[in-house]
């Protein structure tokens, strides 16, 4: 298809028409209202970009710029979290501007009013129309390159707006003055390029580079506040063709000739049609290349199909509203983890060293482990197997670099947001899953030093061996909820050692595994915080939130009601301390029936004391089938999903936090879910769907069915297993990934 042709039918509306295009079920607005936390902007699949409006930069309610209720944008941005509960980067703003006079000095003056009919989004693209500046703005992207298309209406006084001392911040103070150092330079006419380190989050190093398909006539840096040190700046362009102005933005976490290297590569591929994205950083694409509409259109049909090409992996049968909460959640959660190597390979270490990638140029960060071991990265091992080989050598990389795994990976550093390490259970679960496409050695060595060897933040491994628990007096916050999390990890590292024959360590950790007994009070029957001495700590109250890094206490984001359930590997162990199965369900019952009286921003979506907004409560509905009651995990599934998930921008009952909320529909529509993600087990729930045909790795397919599902009909009666009767309350993992046929008989 010649380029004029294909950008005639791209521009006129008729975005994307695939004979089976699974884009068109995905709405990127879902969660962008309340505490969703998601962006409508522009990605790809594990992309280092995701270039995106900013209706905000300044508090909590702004993690990801973005509030759908909004009717200002202040500019768009190259880097965004998806639904974090904390902010960073939002790196490099952009926003056109049209100037008659002087260029303002103050960033606010380029804010622009917008119409919420003007705006649209589908992966891999956005558009709104601004009334100040009157320009349409379009985005889409490459891995590494944001690609924009500014159509002016009045271009003989089009400008672009740049302002590199922007990223978001709790508070206004913050917001001025995270900038630590800025470089920019003025290239050619049509080039800027620079480099900016700051601090939000964790400390940030990103090169980039500007380029226009039209000349800068001039370019103006603007007077900085007190106390700023990132730049800002107005060019004015000579339009000599028209009314659209393209621009590329490419990024690097590496070099600013790593970035000139993934915008020459990446652009190349999309100008000689080739195959994957960063593949052929050698190439001989002419640095001077100006960017174009065609260019543009062929960029958002390459990021289309490539979200299309993930997202038919699952076929769904069932109702519109279904189809759009699916694959908007599939798409949530293949925007990260991000690669931020360069297409060479490239990337600096946790220290701020030049490394290169051990394999090709995968170098993975943004790992919300804490989120997502418990059900994002099984669904990663299921459905995008070709990435949990180097999401592993990724943390391993890290760890030798850092001295551990990664609590919480940004853009290669450690934010040591949330408790324990479950980078280790993510590494275990893909050894005990078969993965080997990395050295199991250095990984278990990773995992042992992460469990054993102190640094300075979260990691007193010598009071919680001394006692078996972190005691309340001796542990500055979060007790119970350490104890129990790390108690977790220590099971992941004693799993992994026993299949690697390691019966030593296999040994040591198992002991480990069993120390969440400790903090059992028989009495009260909760996980309760313990003194050194090993007396109970009181007053206790179990209905009362703590939100430990900024009130104390001894839960996280939670209270001993949730975190009492957060034996996730020894779920009889458990059973048998609450007296048995009648005790456990009836305990259960008590607890999704008990209100909650008070409230945290992350203790949201409450059936009872259970809230669905956070992750510890994730897996406690499906612990009455493993206590013999499957009919209440169903009815509490159906419940889930009718309450918490929403087609709509407010949709989400809570954050995204990068596609783990996302993980659990989709997991639980299939009708069962990961209680212990290492055992590589699932366990049955309910099915919420007529049918799911899952595309395996090897041309292989499950196909799930629910016959006679309905509004009435939403219990299991039986299994079938291709056709044979299936009496286990779970099915693992290699027996999915065998194909096959799994047929639930529903009824009332």
């Amino acid at each position: 298809m010649k380029k004029t042709a294909f950008l005639t039918f791209f521009l006129a509306g008729g975005l994307f028409a695939f004979a089976e295009n699974y884009t068109r079920y995905v709405d990127p607005f879902i969660g962008s209202i309340g505490t969703g936390h998601t962006f409508p902007g522009a990605c790809v699949p594990f992309g280092m970009i995701q270039a995106s409006p900013v209706t905000g930069g300044v508090g909590w309610n702004y993690c990801s710029e973005y509030i759908g209720t909004d009717d200002t944008i202040w500019g768009f941005t190259q880097t965004h979290l998806n639904g974090t509960g904390c902010m960073d980067l939002g790196d490099v703003l952009v926003m056109p501007a049209t100037l008659k006079g002087e260029a303002s000095h103050n960033a606010k003056d380029y804010y622009s009013k917008f119409r919420k009919d003007s705006e649209s989004a589908t992966p891999g693209y956005y558009k709104v129309y601004l009334d100040g500046p009157r320009v349409k703005a379009e985005v889409t992207s490459t891995p590494h390159v944001a690609v924009y298309n500014f159509t002016y209406d009045d271009p003989a006084h089009a400008a672009i707006f740049i302002d590199l001392n922007h990223a978001p911040a709790w508070n206004e103070k913050q917001y001025h003055t995270q900038t630590n150092s800025c470089e920019v330079q003025m290239d050619d006419a049509y080039t800027l390029s620079g480099h900016v380190r700051n601090t939000v989050w964790v400390e940030q190093d990103y090169w980039f580079v500007v380029r226009f398909s039209e000349p800068l006539e001039k370019l103006e840096f603007l007077k900085m506040q007190e106390g700023e040190k990132g730049k800002r700046m107005a060019g004015r362009f000579a339009m000599k063709n028209g009314k659209e102005l393209t621009m590329y933005v490419a990024m690097s976490s590496y070099s600013l000739d790593g970035a000139r290297a993934n915008l020459r590569a990446e652009m190349g591929e999309v100008e000689r049609h080739q195959q994957p994205w960063g593949q052929a950083a050698g190439n001989d694409y002419a640095a001077e290349a100006k960017p174009s509409a065609e260019t543009f259109a062929l960029v958002a049909q390459k990021a289309a199909n490539t979200w299309d090409s993930y997202l038919q992996r699952v076929e769904i049968e069932g109702t519109e509203d279904q189809k759009k909460n699916f694959y908007t959640g599939f798409y949530h959660a293949l925007i990260q983890p991000n690669n931020i190597a360069d297409v060479d390979g490239h990337y600096c270490d946790s220290k701020g060293n030049p490394a290169q990638c051990e394999m090709g140029n995968e170098y993975y960060s943004t790992f919300s482990c804490w989120d997502t071991y418990r059900a994002a990265h099984p669904f990663y091992t299921l459905l995008v197997p070709e990435k949990v080989d180097p999401f592993v050598r990724s943390l391993v990389s890290f760890a030798e670099s850092e001295g551990h795994l990664p609590i919480w990976g940004l853009w290669g550093r450690d934010n040591y947001c949330m408790i324990a390490n479950h980078g280790v259970s993510i590494v275990a679960e893909a050894y005990h899953k078969g993965f080997r496409g990395f050295d199991a050695d250095r990984a278990f060595e990773a995992i042992k030093r992460t469990q054993t060897v102190s640094h300075p933040l979260k990691s007193n491994w010598e009071v919680y061996t001394q006692y078996g628990y972190f005691p309340t007096d001796l542990t500055e916050a979060e007790s119970v909820s350490s104890t129990l999390e790390n108690v977790y990890d220590d099971y992941a590292a004693a799993d992994m050692a026993r299949l690697m024959g390691r019966e030593e360590d296999a040994a040591y950790f198992a002991d480990r595994a069993t120390w969440y007994k400790h903090l059992f009070d028989p009495d009260t029957r909760f996980m309760r915080p313990r003194l050194a001495d090993g007396s109970w700590k009181t007053p206790f109250d179990p209905a009362g939130l703590a939100h430990a890094e900024s009130s104390g206490g001894d839960y996280t984001e939670g209270n001993a009601w949730q975190y009492t359930w957060h034996v996730q590997h020894d779920v009889d162990g458990l059973i048998e301390l609450m007296g048995g199965k009648k005790a456990f369900t009836d305990r259960l019952d008590t607890f999704f029936n008990t209100k909650l009286e008070s409230t945290l921003s992350d203790v949201t979506g409450l059936i009872g004391q259970y809230a669905h907004g956070n992750e510890p409560s994730h897996h406690v509905a499906y612990l009455y089938a493993l206590a013999g009651q499957p009919r209440r995990t169903a009815e509490l599934v159906r419940e889930i999903f009718d309450t918490q998930y929403l087609p709509k921008a407010d949709g989400l009952c809570g954050n995204d936090d990068c596609g783990q909320m996302s993980a659990w529909y989709m997991l639980s529509a299939m009708g069962f879910y990961p209680v212990d993600p290492v055992s590589a087990r699932y366990v049955f729930g309910a099915p919420q769907m007529q049918a799911i045909t899952l595309h395996l790795d090897g041309g292989k397919t499950f196909r799930i069915e629910a016959k006679g599902i309905s509004e009435q009909n939403k219990y299991v009666k039986k299994i079938l297993l291709d056709g044979k009767k299936y009496t286990k309350n779970y099915i693992d993992h290699e027996t999915i990934m065998k194909g096959g046929t799994l047929t639930y008989v529903m009824g009332k």
